[in-house]
């Protein structure tokens, strides 16, 4: 089935039941028109243009890699006897890109900027550009704060400061490029009072636990969040259910939980939470050596046994003895050591990219949950860590590999939903929350956005709708399956209406006239492609009969970019 879906119908909007109900049809007929893997020839680029345009690709065996994800995938479809879908245009393909790597869709300028150069690299182009762009480190910098504290109180006046910090801090080494291994060992080891230049303490504070009560000796806080957090996004390893009892699936003791939760219980924290909606006080995280200074961690299983045990590392079975070493420290340095470290930033990074990871769940490794493509996933995982830990080097292994450029169509060979794990065409993603709002700044390109003051509180605004309607607290997903929810916040949301009615570019295009350049406009800003034949005729056709324009046709318009940006062709990424 293709990405295009019939659109959700608003309420209230004469304009747009008109234009929405035509569209519902048109993109549904267009479906295999708009997705046929034909693009238009752009103009040629002249040759010395070319070489002076072009961006560094990099060191040449980077592309060894990309090779390698297609031998290895090309295995599995032979084997399998399964047929990839066709080559995506160019048009979607510079979409999801842009989604991917830095958060949001492409603006008309980029799309035709891109069609200008040289049809067999412009993909590889493409993604060096992306990953040059500020937006690059802006975008990983949203997710993983999402990932590492979720967006429970992101919205909240009282934390949302806490995860400011922990984005711009973010931001900033992605920025540089600083390698995984060092910004998960700063991740845990971080000490001091919250700043934008010490964002990172803010992983740990938000996920200390419940307090332990006064004269305990086994520290402050029962640290529960951060150790199960901690195994699922930096080894990809679920150990919250061994928290209270023992686990059928490897690794899967009790021990195991608590003897990396022993790790982080000389932690402490100066100052208070505040109350919701009042002013955020300045915290501190500390580590305390005269907390838990036995080292000991006690827990009960099922039966009313009581168990104990000291910091334990379960994968290389370390048990740190000495009470002068610094837990955390040890901690990050068996982290980072472990061959699982590399593994699940690779799956994770797999899954942002392709829909999937190796393994369902992305942080779930284990006996009883094999990855679906175990030689390549542990080949890449290697060539990261040799690669200094370098996200970038990892970006372009996958962008660059015949996987990432598949269709979202199915054909009759890779629709059925068990044969996903073969990444025989591109399978569809909802966008996160910010992509959204980030893609709803871009398409409108609205004078209430130009205030950077206001742009921020609108973020906040619609990040709690958004986030209520598309995602969980968790920083989980939902998939996407058309809600009448998220129709409905969509079609009546005050913001989105505002957006499209502002002066800007659409009102100076309605103001020349040109009908046909309107509409370019409107499916190149929304969808990032021109109308196909049959989509541009029948619009055109409404326009002229339309009773809902006024003088000079924008509402008919506004109607139209109102039923675009509603679709879930724009929703969804493809």
């Amino acid at each position: 089935m293709a990405y295009v879906a019939t659109l959700p119908l608003p309420l209230s909007r004469l304009g747009f039941l008109i234009v929405g109900s035509f569209l519902g049809c048109a993109l549904l007929a267009a479906e295999s028109t708009a997705n046929d893997g034909n693009t238009p020839k752009p103009a040629p680029t002249k040759p010395a243009e070319a070489k002076k345009a072009a961006p560094a690709v990099g060191k040449p065996a980077y592309a060894e890699y990309s090779r390698l994800i297609n031998e290895k995938l090309a295995e599995k479809w032979q084997a399998n006897k399964l047929t990839p879908s066709p080559r995506c245009t160019d048009y979607e393909f510079i979409r999801r890109a842009s989604l991917d790597i830095i958060g949001r869709i492409a603006t008309p300028k980029e799309v035709r900027e891109f069609l200008k150069d040289p049809p067999e690299i412009r993909r590889a182009w493409l993604i060096e550009r992306l990953l040059k762009s500020e937006e690059y480190a802006k975008n990983f910098g949203n997710m993983w704060t999402v990932l590492l504290m979720t967006r429970s109180g992101a919205t909240d006046p009282a934390r949302s400061v806490y995860h400011e910090q922990m984005r711009d801090w973010l931001e900033k080494r992605f920025a540089e490029n600083m390698s995984w291994k060092e910004i998960v060992i700063q991740l845990l080891t971080a000490s001091g009072k919250t700043s934008k230049e010490n964002g990172a303490v803010n992983y740990v504070l938000s996920n200390l636990g419940e307090p332990i009560p006064a004269g305990n000796q086994e520290g402050h806080f029962n640290m529960v969040p951060v150790t199960a957090r901690t195994t699922r996004l930096f080894l990809g390893i679920q150990t919250q259910c061994t928290q209270c009892h023992d686990h059928p699936f490897n690794p899967g003791k009790q021990l195991n939980f608590w003897g990396v939760n022993a790790f982080f219980r000389q932690v402490d924290r100066k100052g208070a939470m505040a109350m919701r909606d009042r002013e955020p006080p300045v915290l501190e995280l500390t580590d305390d050596p005269s907390l838990d200074s036995s080292g000991m961690v006690f827990y009960e299983n099922r039966r009313g046994v009581v168990w104990s045990t000291k910091p334990y590392f379960f994968l290389d079975k370390v048990r740190l003895s000495s009470p002068e070493t610094n837990r955390r420290q040890k901690l990050a340095e068996l982290i980072t050591s472990s061959d699982y470290f590399q593994k699940a930033y690779v799956n994770r990074m797999w899954m942002h990219f392709m829909g999937r990871a190796f393994t369902n769940p992305v942080d779930d490794f284990g006996e009883h949950n094999e990855p679906s493509h175990l030689e390549l996933l542990d080949e890449l995982a290697a060539a990261f860590a040799h690669y200094g830990y370098d996200t970038k080097p990892l970006i372009r292994w996958i962008c660059n590999s015949n996987a990432y450029s598949l269709s979202s169509v199915a054909n009759k060979t890779n629709a059925s939903s068990e044969l996903e794990p073969l990444f025989g065409r591109m399978l569809l993603k909802s966008m996160t929350p910010e992509q959204l709002f980030e893609s709803l700044i871009v398409a409108t390109q609205a004078e209430m956005f130009e205030s950077k003051l206001a742009r921020e509180k609108l973020r906040q605004e619609w990040l709690k709708d958004l986030t209520a309607n598309f995602g969980d607290d968790e920083g989980n997903e939902v998939t996407f399956n058309g809600t009448v929810v998220q129709a409905l916040m969509m079609m009546n949301g005050g913001n989105l209406n505002k957006a499209i009615a502002s002066k800007g570019h659409l009102v100076n295009l309605v103001k020349r006239g040109n009908a046909t350049a309107i509409l370019d406009y409107l499916y190149m800003a929304a969808l990032n492609r021109p109308p196909t034949a049959g989509e541009a005729v029948k619009i055109m056709q409404i326009y002229r009969i339309a009773p809902v324009k006024n003088k000079d046709g924008l509402s008919f318009w506004q109607d139209l970019f109102w039923a675009l940006l509603n679709s879930n062709e724009f929703i969804l990424n493809h």
